[in-house]
């Protein structure tokens, strides 16, 4: 999580001032009370009024929550805003954990534009406690990254910016966060 922490730092640092502006808006319209604090019930209720997915789990609020104190002040909602705008909010399919770090996806389901990615946590891959479909290819998140980035690069130049265009609607402001490793057949 800290990984996530120090990027969301460094995202917002390099926003404009009016959208600096409009975040500390939307943290002031959670913070229902008017406390300085994002109580874990403001945040479900404004993600339930919002139909807002994959940001509701308890786990993504304790993970946001870095001095247990049961509250998100602004400086741990920026990292909630992160998430929100980077589409970061990824859930283990398996065990229903927050997935801050490195995670696997299965890239058949990743790269044949299916609406649903089926992605799962370090500790539910290794541990084999997931069921999918026979002969899944898993890759990590950073190799599906990388991996993703070759059709373009072997793209003739006229065709690289219209591959690049889709290679940046399938990632999507994830290639912010870094660099890993390989896939792995099951």
């Amino acid at each position: 999580m800290e990984e996530i922490r120090r990027v969301a730092e460094a995202y917002y640092e390099h926003l404009p001032e009016n959208d600096k502006k409009l975040l500390k808006n939307k943290f002031n319209s959670m913070d229902k009370n008017g406390d300085g604090r994002i109580s874990r019930r403001e945040y479900m209720k404004y993600f339930k009024k919002e139909k807002a997915k994959g940001l509701t789990p308890q786990s993504i609020f304790r993970a946001l929550d870095k001095d247990e104190n049961g509250s998100l002040d602004f400086e741990e909602a920026k990292v909630l805003f992160y998430i929100m705008q980077s589409g970061k909010a990824i859930t283990c399919m398996a065990c229903e954990k927050f997935m801050a770090g490195a995670y696997f996806s299965c890239s058949q389901c990743f790269f044949d534009g299916a609406k649903s990615k089926f992605d799962i946590c370090c500790d539910c891959y290794g541990g084999k406690k997931f069921t999918h479909h026979d002969g899944a290819t898993f890759c990590d998140n950073y190799t599906l990254l990388s991996e993703s980035r070759s059709p373009a690069i072997a793209a003739p130049a006229k065709e690289r910016s219209s591959a690049l265009r889709t290679i940046e609607i399938i990632v999507g402001v994830a290639s912010i966060a870094g660099n890993l490793t390989g896939c792995i057949m099951m």
